[in-house]
């Protein structure tokens, strides 16, 4: 059962409901008290039933760490988008056997793979406000001391309710740290892939047409849920059965028109539209214009080092997709700042909420945690820049899992209640995942390219950006007489961190023996692990300020909104929101029209035959023939593939269900238009563009073009 929200939700129930702009992703508890502006865009059925997470409809849409998805059947089959499932898809892929290339289809339950190592779908069970739990103690404190009793007590409260065995549990805060709410899921560990399309439909268009409207892409695939014979969380095992949900949505074959109403619920990584001017400056200025240079020339390293058709492509595909995304995005938050003047914005919203504080007195206190936390903000940024080539330099997929390794043993030394978040003992099954992940995404040529060129950026730096501890250890990798790749040469040649039976042993070797180990990546991570934590220290005693400012701050900016008559949501923080507008076109900039659906006969206009606009011959025959079985719209005459919308989303929505008036599944979010990126920071109602996949695309292919019709079958169709 939700709780009541209390503290500073109950501010934001005087507001007057004619007032709310489209703008929000709101937390679902938020939505009665929107009820008259969501009925009155189109919404059909009770607000309040969208209130709770664990009824219909919410109680469907599930979290994939990652990416959002939804049960749609009573046999656990549940749908995401094809770039959420593409990673596990990979992890079963060769250069022999390519399922990226050709797609994967289970005729029957039976012949469904395992999805990759760590792939869990969390469905929540309960919901509840611990604010005062999570803060019991902290008053008065500040800096690490402060940081160090909010962890524990997350801990604690975490501890409790993983009591319930197969469940696990998180206390997120909302509106940096003003509020802490205890969400309960049901973890989901035997997750299998029932079907993906090739990436010549589920990925269309590839990194070229990434972020672009109009877009032709068919980015949905579908997982299956399994349990135990009774009910509960598993590990794979071919006796396990379907899990049944307590709701699965309908899948809406119905005709869509431009102004319809829609919204999508899922799980929404991060936004920073409350960030201080400060901060903007840091990023905007110095971080993503590095990511931009870095980020590009990783890419091209991995392309060159791992070629087309190679074993070790197939490997590093799901992660050349997650950098190309990146980096388009990351583009387009340096463009959309730009002409959005995202700086002097900041400034002016900061100016006009520095004068509310002047208008009162009582707002004194307030006044004065911003001007502190805005000292505290040139901190974090002058650390982290100092810190960004070191922590970068450590980027080795064997490195990185000998620090987990060192880190880990150091840590099972301690009661379990005082081991950092991801080292407890509720967090081996996911370190054994980790263990088991490399495999498939690791490959000695690759990885030991990337490390170097990490390095040599790193060794350019000035001293003040340099460790004493980084340098020494590179002092001591072979011989002094070789250049600095071949003495990397050693590294790969003497570790046994590739043989994974090695890895999972090592999650279980103490402290000393690893300090005693002779591989060279462990003997690494020893010698840095002091350096790491003083820097680690050094951050939490930063955020334990943060934590102590921030909410005076949010409780300033709720106050100023609701003075205006505006809602506050909370940034989003990979939990469960909903967002709801309509189907819209736009017009970004003069002279560029963007129509609301795009069609099948839009894939055959953009098709070279050669990837990434490569459709399927059978595809496009169907397309020629006109073969649009059921799923053609009765005004475009074919079937749509994609469509536009204005609903405020970003990274982590994909695969988040995207539905009618009614709570029928009528498309999957996947994407944004380039115009739209920047909304993370700064929201622009007539930029701002969310893509979707079309349902009745999706069951066009599936039943035409992939012969999907068991899936379908087990679906309910509505029309």
């Amino acid at each position: 059962m939700i709780k009541k929200i209390v503290g500073t939700s109950l501010v934001l129930l005087a507001v007057s409901p004619s007032l709310f702009a489209k703008e929000g992703m709101f937390t679902p508890e938020q939505l009665p008290i929107i009820s008259s502006d969501l009925q009155a865009t189109g919404l059909k059925i009770s607000p309040e039933s969208l209130s709770s997470l664990t009824s219909f409809p919410m109680g469907a849409v599930v979290d994939l760490q990652g990416c959002s998805a939804s049960f749609v059947s009573e046999q656990g089959l549940v749908v995401t988008n094809h770039h959420c499932a593409r990673g596990s898809v990979q992890f079963n892929s060769t250069a022999d056997n390519n399922y990226l290339e050709n797609g994967f289809l289970a005729k029957n339950q039976q012949a469904e793979l395992p999805a990759a190592p760590g792939t869990h779908i969390l469905v929540t069970t309960d919901f509840s406000d611990v604010t005062a739990e999570v803060l019991n103690g902290a008053e008065g404190l500040t800096g690490k001391a402060r940081y160090d009793v909010i962890e524990a007590n997350q801990k604690a409260i975490i501890a409790q309710c993983e009591q319930d065995e197969g469940h696990r549990c998180r206390v997120p805060s909302f509106f940096s740290g003003l509020e802490y709410k205890l969400i309960k899921q049901l973890e989901i560990k035997d997750v299998r892939i029932a079907y993906s399309p090739a990436d010549s439909v589920g990925k269309y268009g590839g990194d070229i047409d990434n972020w672009i409207w109009p877009r032709h892409t068919g980015d949905f695939a579908f997982y299956r849920a399994y349990v135990s014979k009774d009910g509960k969380s598993a590990e794979y095992s071919k006796d396990n059965v379907p899990f049944t949900p307590p709701h699965h949505l309908k899948v809406s074959a119905k005709p869509l028109v431009e102004g319809d109403f829609v919204m999508a619920a899922g799980y929404p990584g991060s936004t920073s539209r409350y960030t201080r001017s400060t901060s903007v400056e840091y990023v905007f200025s110095w971080l993503y214009p590095t990511y931009v240079d870095m980020v590009s020339s990783w890419i091209e390293l991995i392309e060159k080092t791992a070629p087309k058709g190679s074993d070790a492509r197939v490997k590093y595909e799901a992660s050349l997709a997650g950098l190309n995304n990146f980096l388009k995005n990351t583009e387009g938050q340096l463009a959309g700042a730009k002409r959005v003047g995202l700086e002097n914005r900041r400034l002016e919203r900061e100016a006009a909420l520095t004068q509310w504080l002047n208008g009162s007195s009582t707002r004194t206190s307030m006044k004065a945690a911003i001007a502190e936390l805005d000292l505290l903000l040139e901190q974090r940024a002058s650390v982290s820049r100092q810190q960004f080539w070191y922590q970068n330099a450590k980027r080795s997929a064997l490195l990185s899992t000998a620090i987990t390794l060192y880190k880990n043993a150091i840590e099972q030394e301690k009661p379990d209640a005082e081991r950092d978040f991801g080292f407890q003992s509720r967090d081996l099954d996911r370190l054994q995942q980790q263990m088991l992940r490399l495999d498939r995404r690791f490959d000695a040529d690759v990885d030991k390219a990337v490390w170097l060129s990490f390095i040599n950026l790193y060794m350019s730096r000035p001293d003040s950006e340099k460790v004493d501890a980084f340098d020494n250890a590179l002092l001591k990798i072979g011989s002094s007489s070789l250049t600095l790749g071949d003495r990397l040469d050693d590294f790969y040649v003497k570790t046994r961190l590739t043989d994974v039976d090695q890895r999972l042993a090592l999650l279980k070797a103490s402290k000393k023996e690893l300090e005693d180990s002779n591989d060279p990546f462990i003997k690494m991570a020893v010698a840095l692990y002091a350096t790491d934590k003083q820097i680690e220290d050094e951050l939490e005693t930063l955020e334990g300020k943060s934590l102590e400012l921030e909410p005076e701050y949010m409780k300033a900016i709720i106050a100023w909104q609701a003075s205006q008559g505006k809602i506050a949501y909370p940034d989003a923080n990979s939990t469960l929101r909903v967002t709801y507008g309509k189907i819209l076109g736009g017009s970004p900039k003069d002279g560029l029209i963007y129509e609301p659906f795009t069609r099948v006969e839009g894939i055959v206009e953009k098709d070279t035959g050669n990837a990434p606009f490569n459709s399927p011959k059978k595809q496009l025959s169907l397309i020629a023939d006109k073969d649009y079985g059921s799923y053609a719209d009765p005004l475009l005459k074919t079937v749509p593939v994609n469509f536009l919308t204005d609903l405020d989303s970003t990274g982590g929505n994909s695969g988040s269900a995207t539905l009618n008036s009614n709570a029928e599944l009528i498309g999957l979010l996947f994407d944004g238009t380039f115009e739209s990126v920047n909304s993370d920071w700064d929201f622009d109602p007539k930029t701002t563009r969310t893509i979707h996949v079309d349902t009745r695309y999706m069951l066009w292919v599936m039943e035409h073009v992939d012969g999907a019709v068991n899936l379908i079958n087990e679906m309910e169709i509505v029309r």
